[in-house]
């Protein structure tokens, strides 16, 4: 009889019994270690794939001895300075899930452009870069992990997010709570800057007239009250506001019933300031008023013009 490794029924990622932080290198990995180890996560950086099961019977063997401790959750940061060892990552994933239990994978992704500014203003080389460009490099990168994204349970796109945003994020997604089922982001974002990776709902509301054609608001930003009235004001906002909660009441009841745990809505106009950001704030309150159901807001571009 060969073992079982259907993946096993999604957890929350604050109970999760280990988590795998991959990704593109340059995405945020650091960061993310940064945020597990200051919420009391024991946390492994660059961990050799195969090491993985070794590490959970360390673990065990600890509980086993220290029943009354306390002992902290595992995070093993894995990625492709492991090299050739980088491979065997599938076959440690199975393995655990032989043992019965069910890593949580959480990918960092980035676009090429935003990974691109960050090696250069840090001076250092891509991990694959060789004799290559930095480009070479990052796409080789993202080659190998192709396969390794689609199968996460949360892809996170950390291209617009300076580090506070990010960390901001993060804290909230393992942060955890027992009585939440459903953590969603609110994000406002400017098309012209690109569309957020990671999102999961977008909705334009550029169909909004815009607050930068008037002076008095252009300086202003969707958070101030003179702006956010300006846009719940607009011809068809209310009635865009109630629509899009009731959408998103339906498919918040979808995802709880699919063992989502995790989503990310974004709201977009032009610059990511005005329009975007007062409905990102609207919708994000609205939602939250749900039981099991926790809501934050990020605005990706603000301060960014």
């Amino acid at each position: 009889m060969t073992a079982d490794t259907r993946p096993l029924p999604q957890t929350s990622l604050a109970e999760a019994p280990i988590i795998i932080v991959t990704g593109m290198s340059g995405a945020g990995r650091s960061t993310t270690a940064n945020v597990l180890e200051d919420l009391g996560w024991l946390v492994v950086d660059n961990l050799p794939p195969q090491l993985l099961t070794h590490l959970a019977e360390l673990r065990d063997e600890a509980r086993a001895l220290h029943p009354e401790a306390h002992l902290q959750q595992l995070a093993v940061v894995v990625d492709v300075r492991s090299r050739g060892w980088f491979a065997q990552l599938d076959g440690a994933i199975k393995a655990a899930r032989e043992r019965g239990e069910r890593p949580s994978l959480v990918f960092l992704d980035a676009t090429d452009e935003a990974l691109v500014r960050r090696f250069e203003s840090v001076r250092r080389p891509h991990p694959l870069q060789g004799e290559g460009r930095l480009l070479d490099g990052i796409q080789r990168e993202r080659r190998m992990l192709l396969d390794l994204r689609s199968s996460a349970d949360v892809v996170i796109d950390s291209s617009g997010l300076n580090v506070h945003q990010l960390s901001a994020k993060l804290s909230s997604l393992f942060a955890g709570d027992r009585k939440v089922q459903l953590r969603i982001a609110v994000m406002s974002f400017g098309f012209k800057y690109g569309l957020p990776l990671d999102a999961d709902v977008v909705f334009d509301m550029r169909f909004l007239p815009n607050p930068y054609w008037v002076p008095e608001l252009r300086p202003l930003t969707g958070r101030d009250t003179p702006v956010s009235e300006f846009v719940m004001k607009q011809e068809g906002a209310e009635d865009f506001l109630e629509r899009a909660g009731s959408l998103l009441d339906t498919m918040i009841d979808g995802y709880v019933r699919e063992g989502r745990r995790y989503v990310t809505v974004a709201v977009g106009c032009t610059g990511g300031k005005h329009r975007s950001v007062a409905v990102a704030e609207a919708l994000s309150a609205r939602l939250g008023g749900r039981d099991r159901v926790d809501t934050f807001v990020v605005h990706r571009d603000l301060g960014r013009e």
